[in-house]
């Protein structure tokens, strides 16, 4: 399925977090190692990232590999806090700009990695419990991955923080319908995922966090056990629980 990555720390550039290492990102997007079910991600990207305080975006419906001109654009633009993605399109849903991720509410950026099975039978529940989708436009996006968004950000609406947002999501729809519920959001100080049927993997240091569905490189990395909940923030560092 889909590839992403999250960082929190010191201000890094978008090519140094999607383009370095022997595994980054675009090479991920063409020979990933640990994906399940499909050989590319080549059906869209993208990156969110914070700019005076705000959540800006970047996607595409292309292969990452293809865009040289984001890739040069991306050697100027720093950020202290990102998320990025590249898609592989479950058979069904549109390859168009709306399916690439990161979704956006407000500061907040998310993504979700994997795939509701079965979403035909519970798309109407999963319409229900989103709520109303008009005060957030890339819930309506026509893709699975869109309603589960959805969901957390009703909670996030709410009053909930990141990580119990994306728990939520995760302990609601896995009552309804298997799959594979990796998500990953960021809000511009606080990073949270989880791993629920395919892989995710951390770094930390005295300066910085990143979670990356693959090891970027050779160095540093711990895999985060299936079934669990990340959150990292510079007050409490790296928390994983169980989910």
């Amino acid at each position: 399925m889909c590839r992403h990555v999250g960082y929190l720390g010191t201000p890094v550039t978008l090519h140094s977090l999607m383009y370095e290492g022997e595994h980054s990102l675009e090479r991920q997007s063409y020979a990933p190692r640990m994906t399940q079910g499909n050989l590319l991600n080549a059906d869209g990207f993208g990156v969110g990232w914070y700019h005076a305080g705000e959540a800006v975006r970047f996607r595409r419906a292309q292969p990452i590999w293809t865009d040289q001109s984001f890739r040069e654009v991306a050697r100027v633009v720093t950020s202290g806090c990102a998320v990025a993605a590249i898609r592989s399109a479950t058979v069904g849903f549109p390859v168009d700009e709306s399916g690439a991720q990161p979704f956006r509410d407000g500061p907040r950026l998310f993504s979700h990695n994997g795939v509701v099975e079965g979403f035909a039978g519970v798309e109407a529940k999963l319409r229900e419990l989103a709520g109303d989708l008009s005060p957030v436009p890339d819930a309506r996006a026509a893709v699975d991955s869109a309603l589960l968004f959805a969901i957390a950000a009703r909670h996030w609406r709410g009053g909930a923080s990141l990580a119990e947002g994306l728990a939520a999501v995760v302990r609601t729809v896995t009552a309804l319908a298997p799959g594979r519920y990796n998500l990953l959001a960021a809000d511009g100080t606080a990073l949270a995922a989880t791993t629920w049927g395919d892989c995710l993997h951390v770094r930390a240091s005295p300066d910085a966090v990143t979670l990356s569905s693959e090891p970027l490189d050779g160095s540093g990395w711990q895999a985060v056990p299936d079934r669990s909940l990340v959150t990292a923030d510079p007050a409490s560092g790296v928390r994983v629980t169980p989910l």
